[in-house]
């Protein structure tokens, strides 16, 4: 079958002509025709135009501007679905009709190039402020994505029962739903700001994302005009209760809790740690913070097992369950250690950039123990006026080693214990038990 190339799906046998896939393959390592980018960026400029657009098309590789693709770690299986003919790889999304369901920013966070780096503060408008482009057949895609929704969760309506949340058919509704703005962020690093946050070179860093991804990212070491990468990572969801509008309102009182991923936990309940408890106490907070005229905000991120992933978590499970003496707060962030070389790989010093970008400056009621997350914040100059521990009460039984740990290692709660007295204090919340 001259000039086609045969496929096999689902659905039968399909095939792609010349006339939809690229004639020859062009390494990504190779610099654009003339030295010049047709589409550079300049990162932290005041508006979406001057900025210029973050392009990571792999149908037309002239218009690239970045390294790296959209999707990240599902650029995979795009990769398959062309593969088994069900996509055609020069297929551009249509936008219509997918414009955000509430209005973010802009902020004056966005114009500082060290405010945000680890995410594009103008991806949500990225279709209206380019239409021209698109138009003319430019594959430029948002990296935000704004709607709305409804969060239906037994513990709200345990807690409707309980009196401690009511009703206002609003924010709150009779069946225990409660009304939210999601948005879906994906992550565009700005590789300088990058490098800047970590104290350390661009130089350097580009170096270690090289060798530390097997190379799969040349552009990494070959491309220094390209400054932009869009890693193959999870990204983050924000669950915002109140009104968006509210956010321009100096005067709003934030309730806030940063979250990282726990699967096991947040979807399947698991037992071994307090993530889906403090998750959902959170969001309490948050909705009775919104019901009292301010905004409430989960800031969901992509972060299994520390960010070391989740096998390497049941290996440390596997670990502690097993040591000499069973499982002991005192050698909590040791066996992730020994299994994974590092106590904890988030490195919490690019999870403000979202604050940031939502136009934040002050945090009234931060649900959260975590020092790493309290100075990461203060650190970026948002200001928390109070922090809120998880109640007692919502710890499960195995995952009292686990608080007492985190206490000792610097958490934040009214009483820390001191580290002489973990197995004091361990054994005092068993009892409770």
């Amino acid at each position: 079958m001259a000039g086609h190339i045969l496929f096999a799906s689902a659905y039968g046998f399909k095939t792609m002509t010349r006339s939809n896939r690229p004639d020859h393959i062009r390494l990504t390592s190779h610099p654009a025709p003339g030295g010049k980018l047709r589409f550079p960026i300049h990162w932290g400029a005041p508006t979406a135009r001057e900025r210029g657009p973050v392009i990571g098309t792999v149908s037309r590789p002239g218009d690239r501007n970045v390294i790296g693709t959209h999707g990240g770690s599902y650029a995979l299986y795009r990769a398959l679905a062309v593969s088994s003919g069900a996509l055609d790889p020069l297929r551009r999304p249509d936008l219509t009709n997918t414009y955000p369901a509430a209005t973010i920013g802009p902020y004056e966070q966005w114009n500082d190039p060290k405010r945000i780096v680890s995410l594009d503060p103008w991806g949500h408008l990225a279709a209206d402020s380019f239409k021209q482009e698109i138009a003319e057949g430019i594959d430029i895609r948002p990296s935000i994505a704004i709607t709305k929704a409804r969060l239906d969760l037994h513990e709200m309506q345990d807690a409707i029962r309980a009196g401690r949340i009511k009703v206002d058919n609003d924010i709150v509704h009779a069946n225990g739903s409660v009304g939210v703005t999601k948005i879906a962020v994906d992550p565009v690093w700005y590789l300088p700001g990058i490098a800047e946050r970590f104290a350390t070179t661009e130089n350097a860093l580009r170096r270690v994302l090289f060798e530390q991804t097997a190379g799969m990212f040349p552009e990494l070491v070959t491309r220094p005009d390209l400054q932009v990468f869009l890693p193959p990572i999870g990204g983050i969801t924000v669950y915002m209760f109140g009104d968006p509008t509210k956010l321009a309102d100096a005067s709003t009182k934030i309730t806030c809790r940063v979250h990282d991923e726990c699967n096991g936990s947040d979807v399947f309940g698991s037992d071994i740690c307090t993530c889906r408890p403090y998750l959902i106490h959170g969001i309490e907070e948050c909705a009775r913070g919104a019901q009292e005229g301010g905004l409430g905000i989960i800031v969901y991120n992509r972060k299994e097992g520390r960010a070391l992933g989740e096998v390497t978590k049941f290996l440390v499970y596997n670990a502690r369950k097993r040591q000499e003496g069973g499982d002991a707060a005192s050698a909590y962030f040791e066996r992730t250690e020994c299994v994974a070389g590092v106590q904890d790989a988030r490195f919490q010093q690019l999870m403000p950039d979202v604050i940031n970008w939502l136009g934040l400056k002050r945090l009234d009621r931060f649900v959260s123990m975590s020092d790493m997350k309290y100075n990461a914040l203060v650190n970026q100059g948002v200001e928390i006026v109070e922090r809120v521990a998880i109640p007692d009460y919502l710890v499960p039984a195995d995952a009292h080693v686990e608080i007492a740990a985190k206490k000792a290692a610097g958490y934040y709660s009214p009483e820390a214990p001191k580290p002489d007295d973990l197995g004091d204090s361990v054994g005092r919340a068993l009892d409770k038990y």
